[in-house]
């Protein structure tokens, strides 16, 4: 077991094989935030049994709002799962101002590292609060406990440097952009993609040391934006198409794969080397394709034909290429070819 003090949101940082074991002997009286899945992997080795245990079946801050009236008198949540799982966490320890542990079981997200909770308002995402794991676990044997592709997809929120990162620079360039433009925060992006090009076999084979470059590229893109108390250079256009679709589909996705559908169309609205992006998300197994997420072909094209007008209408999304972009039929045929379906 390691023990690191970061420069970060994250309090204590725990990371080896089987780190996990044990934990709840560490703790009061504590709730458990998961999923059916995660907790039946983990509650035979995490010693003492938790007061409640919230199975986490939304993020919609009214349904998690009644799951806190349930709880009893409580020290601690700990969040165990994915990204749903963790963000319901999180914004239970900043709303009741109590400890919070994470325990990701899947690396598809970075919102175990992240201090803002991911929750939705009828379907729209909001980021609320301030929260901090004390400790965030993270124990290769746990993670590799999931299938393959779930670890994989944490790639995808950092493979959005690419994409995201060309928004703020497009945005400056117009006099558009929101905050400070900071070229230093744009060089630590592509330091970070290029780590994560460099362990995209470790990544792929989902080994000790592709899991710990995933965390530590998701600790490294902290260090760089809490301090500028912003995510633009991990946050753009990938992420509207994302957000687009989640509201009109209504349903949840795993969030690396939906992310990098985004980059591959969005890497060809902004023309920023699209081909080169995606070989790289295909050489690190990315799930991206709508196939892959039940997405069906109607129902893409229609997001796409219907995105400029989506980010206009909600104005606190952030200044893209989408704005000043085109997107039409002939746009979306030739760019949707390649997909699989």
């Amino acid at each position: 077991m390691e023990y690191f003090s970061l420069q970060t949101n994250v309090n204590q940082l725990r990371i080896g094989r089987d780190v996990s074991k044990g934990i709840g002997n560490e703790l009061g009286n504590y709730v458990v935030a998961t999923m059916e899945i995660p907790w039946n992997i983990i509650k035979k080795s995490i010693g003492k049994s938790p007061t409640h245990i919230i199975n986490v079946t939304s993020v919609e801050m009214n349904w998690i709002d009644q799951e806190i009236k349930k709880i009893p008198e409580f020290d601690t949540i700990v969040g165990i799962g994915g990204g749903m799982a963790i963000d319901v966490a999180k914004y239970i320890a900043w709303k009741l101002n109590k400890k919070l542990v994470s325990i990701p079981t899947i690396l598809s997200v970075d919102a175990f590292t992240t201090p803002a909770a991911g929750v939705r308002v009828n379907h729209d995402v909001q980021y609320l609060g301030h929260s901090s794991p004390d400790p965030l676990i993270i124990d290769y044997n746990l993670l590799r406990s999931a299938p393959k592709e779930l670890n994989i997809a944490g790639v995808g929120d950092l493979f959005s440097i690419h994409t995201a990162s060309f928004d703020w620079k497009y945005a400056n360039s117009k006099g558009k952009s929101e905050y400070p433009y900071k070229e230093e925060a744009l060089l630590g992006g592509e330091k970070i993609l290029e780590f994560i090009y460099n362990n995209i076999g470790n990544i792929r084979e989902n080994n000790d040391n592709g899991l710990r470059a995933i965390v530590e590229a998701y600790i490294s893109l902290n260090t760089i934006c809490l301090p500028i108390d912003h995510f633009r250079i991990e946050e753009g256009s990938e992420h509207y198409l994302f957000y687009e679709l989640e509201e009109r589909l209504k349903r949840p996705f795993i969030h690396g794969n939906i992310i990098g559908l985004g980059i591959y169309l969005m890497s060809r609205l902004q023309n920023n080397k699209p081909d080169f992006i995606t070989e790289i998300m295909n050489e690190s197994n990315l799930s991206y394709h709508p196939k892959h997420m039940n997405i069906q072909k109607d129902s893409l094209q229609e997001s796409l034909l219907s995105l400029k007008k989506y980010v206009k209408a909600k104005d606190k999304l952030w200044y893209t290429i989408i704005d000043d972009s085109e997107i039409d039929n002939d746009w979306v045929s030739e760019n949707l070819i390649n997909l699989i379906f």
